[in-house]
């Protein structure tokens, strides 16, 4: 069915279906283009821009008729992309064409984004308050109408399914599925300590609003998202942040110490009650060990400072510490975890420079879509094994002792060495955090998002044409089609984690196509990144700048644990070797709800 006749089929149908309501309910404008309500039985598509004309912005312009042509499919270049080794080993070392590729990756993921931001919960049209308001995450497509015949416009069911059940049916792990591409531990409590700098929902408010109005990377989970936290975090000598000593190694202070709220139950001794930047940090001893970590690196990178410029004052010194801190995240996030995660052999490469010369908006909001596709909960295993021990969930959350038990260095080990859980390909969800997909599903709703069909268009993917075609099996693509009758009015997080992963990856196509450009908009988009910032006097002279352009995971910890520096990898290193001691295929956790001590505060850390 060509583009064509799928818009006449959408009208036609939106025509029957919405006699009387609204006719932007069927979606007709095609390819980005803007659909405007002209009464109850006509509408207006606005096309400018979008490189296609007619009433429905179905034409292609010449240029973009040529363009779309020759483009190949996003599974074509990623396959072109992880395959070929020796192909890309050249490439790799012919700085020109690494400069070249990675140039064009940057610009034409990036520019899928909209900056500045169009769209809010509240706002699906164009409006100041959407543009100034951050309080909200905003929004890659408006919300669906609230005058639709159906959740999803016109297509589907006209009530979505029960969350719990759908979840339960397609989302729940019954066995531990490995991640074919070797994902480790590290990487699972990377992502979750990098991403909840600006993944901070204020569900006072709802799941539409924010608490992270920093919208990118700006460590409020290090230094707090106040000043007032920031201060009672803050040693004011030489820069650095309070700590203690404890077996000779630095960790964070007590609540009791600093005054700084943390979300602990009462079961929590004094003494393990830890603050960080984020109040939520204490929930399991992966985050706690990376904020320790960063902890570490920021006090180091103050001594350093100090050094080359002994006449800075306190001030001085934290705040050129917290840009290089910036910069050296940004750095590890690029080169180690999206590398990691993209699965290619060309070699990504941080280089704000590299942007310089093209058209680029320093500025970065983020979007609600972007927070409901990082809940990559199956990426947990069933037990969490540490040196000789294995922690069940009940053990494992708010039990900071772990981390002063086993020491910073034995945790580092022991996460690169456990693999984490493929999150693609559905039913692969632990049981004990099945209510944080409950409660993903259930905001999505509230937010009246538009259907995973809708994104992939929006990304610039075909749709889906049958539940088949989305799962790659039929038993998942069965009760995709009791639950929702019409593959068009699938949601967009249940189908992320039911879509069909790539050949040997953690994730399926829309995953990476979308969050892709979420991601490297949001990093390169940073402050620090721009012309004005990107030198070396900004970071203390060549002392910082080299801190940043030297940074990896393996040097940040090297360079904050005492004794021989362990492996620090978001690869397991040898997994097909390790692989049969390190995956727990057991169901007998996965099934338990024993998760006991997070139940008087699931409403604060259901992003977690």
């Amino acid at each position: 069915m060509n583009t064509f006749t799928l818009a006449v089929f959408f009208l036609a149908l939106g025509v029957l279906v919405c006699a009387g309501g609204n006719p932007c309910c069927s979606e007709p404008c095609q390819n980005k283009g803007v659909c405007t309500a002209q009464g109850a039985d006509n509408y207006e598509c606005d096309c400018t821009r979008t490189g296609y004309q007619g009433h429905n912005c179905t034409t292609p312009e010449f240029l973009t008729w040529i363009k779309v042509s020759l483009k190949p499919s996003p599974n074509t270049v990623h396959y072109l992309l992880t395959h070929f080794k020796g192909f890309w080993n050249i490439i790799n070392n012919i700085s020109f064409l690494r400069n070249g590729i990675m140039k064009y990756v940057l610009t034409s993921r990036s520019h899928l984004i909209d900056s500045p931001p169009t769209f809010n919960a509240d706002y699906e049209y164009k409006s100041w308050e959407a543009y100034s308001n951050l309080s909200y995450y905003t929004r890659s497509l408006p919300p669906v109408p609230e005058d639709c015949p159906t959740p999803m416009g016109v297509v589907g069911k006209k009530e979505l399914p029960d969350a719990k059940l759908l979840a339960e049916k397609l989302l729940m792990r019954r066995q531990f599925i490995p991640d074919p591409q070797g994902t480790s531990l590290m990487f699972a409590f990377f992502a979750q300590h990098f991403t909840h700098q600006f993944f901070k929902s204020d569900m006072k408010k709802g799941p539409a609003f924010t608490l992270a109005k920093g919208h990118g990377v700006d460590l409020s989970h290090i230094y707090g998202d106040t000043l007032e936290r920031q201060h009672k975090l803050r040693l004011f000598k030489d820069g650095k942040l309070k700590h203690q000593i404890l077996d000779g190694e630095v960790y964070p202070p007590t609540v009791k110490e600093v005054g700084a709220e943390m979300h602990y139950p009462p079961h929590v001794p004094e003494s393990h009650r830890f603050a960080v930047g984020h109040e939520a940090f204490g929930l399991v001893p992966g985050l706690m060990m990376y904020a320790t970590i960063w902890l570490r690196e920021h006090n180091r990178v103050c001594d350093v400072l100090k050094e080359v410029h002994p006449d800075w004052n306190d001030e001085r010194l934290f705040q050129t510490t917290r840009l290089i801190l910036i910069g050296e995240t940004i750095k590890i996030v690029i080169e180690d975890y999206v590398q990691h995660l993209s699965g290619y052999n060309f070699k990504l490469k941080f280089d704000p420079e590299l942007l310089f010369s093209q058209q680029f908006q320093y500025q970065n909001r983020i979007a609600s879509e972007f927070n409901t596709l990082y809940h990559w909960h199956p990426l947990m295993p069933d037990t969490f094994q540490i040196e000789e021990k294995d922690y069940s969930y009940k053990q494992f959350v708010f039990n900071t002792s772990v981390v002063t038990e086993h020491g910073i260095g034995n945790l580092v080990e022991s996460f690169t060495n456990q693999i984490a859980g493929r999150v693609a390909g559905g039913r692969n969800v632990p049981g004990p955090i099945m209510y944080v997909a409950i409660k993903s599903i259930e905001n999505s709703r509230q937010m009246r998002y538009q259907s995973m069909n809708a994104y992939r268009k929006r990304f610039s993917m075909k749709p889906y044409t049958s539940f088949e075609d989305m799962t790659g099996e039929k038993e998942m693509a069965a009760l995709l089609e009791e639950f929702y009758g019409h593959v068009d009015a699938v949601e967009l997080y249940p189908g992320l984690l039911v879509e069909k992963p790539r050949e040997n990856a953690i994730f399926g196509e829309t995953m990476v196509e979308m969050g892709a450009p979420y991601s490297l908009k949001g990093l390169m988009g940073n402050p620090i990144c721009s012309p004005e910032y990107w030198k070396p006097s900004t970071f203390g002279g060549s002392v910082g700048f080299d801190i940043i352009n030297t940074a990896s995971l393996q040097k940040l910890v090297c360079d904050n644990v005492r004794g021989p520096c362990p492996v620090a990898s978001f690869h397991v290193p040898n997994v097909k070797e390790t692989g049969s001691t390190i995956i727990n295929s057991s169901t007998s956790h996965s099934r338990g709800r024993d998760i006991n001590p997070t139940v008087i505060l699931k409403e604060r850390t259901t992003e977690l």
